[in-house]
């Protein structure tokens, strides 16, 4: 291991351009994949299409970069932010793109969290003899996230109060729960 650090002066600097050559791949391959698709829906299916595919193919790499976020302090970590917020930046412009298009409101913020939220904890639970591959899934997860899972609520469950439904959005308890 002392070999190592004959080419890096530290265990944070290994950790640093290994995310940054990751972070940088996946933002790189995202534009030259937008570059080819004009419809807002088929751009969002191609951002997690690119996700999905990556983190897929670098699952166990990507895995300790989902946990080792924090790790990296100052110019490595400013760096890191940086880039990361990029790739938000780009998903929240598309989602964005999308509403227009779509003639839909909802929070932008919440949608693409959700979603990020939902392609990053795919290593959990991702097995290959059983799932599919990362278009299927992209497909997949696309439909979830573009259409939802129950589709448009119809006129009865739209009428009846939900739960969540009072001034501060927090579910309304029974006694004794």
């Amino acid at each position: 291991m002392s070999g190592l650090y004959h080419y890096f002066k530290s265990k944070e600097e290994l950790l640093y351009l290994i995310q940054k050559d990751t972070f940088s791949t996946i933002v790189a391959r995202l534009r030259e994949r937008l570059d080819e698709i004009d419809d807002p829906a088929e751009r969002i299916r191609g951002f997690i299409f690119n996700h999905l595919e990556y983190f897929l193919a670098n699952q166990k790499a990507m895995k300790v970069l989902s946990h080792e976020d924090e790790v990296l302090k100052n110019d490595y970590g400013n760096d890191i932010a940086s880039i990361k917020r990029e790739y938000y930046r780009i998903c929240g412009e598309l989602v964005d793109d999308y509403k227009r298009h779509a003639g839909v409101q909802f929070s932008s913020r919440t949608a693409v969290l959700s979603l990020f939220g939902m392609m990053n904890w795919i290593y959990t639970w991702y097995n290959p003899r059983v799932d599919a591959d990362a278009g299927h899934l992209a497909r997949e997860m696309g439909d979830i996230f573009l259409r939802g899972i129950g589709a448009a609520p119809n006129k009865r469950s739209s009428k009846r109060k939900s739960a969540f439904s009072n001034r501060n959005d927090t579910p309304r308890l029974r006694k004794g729960v």
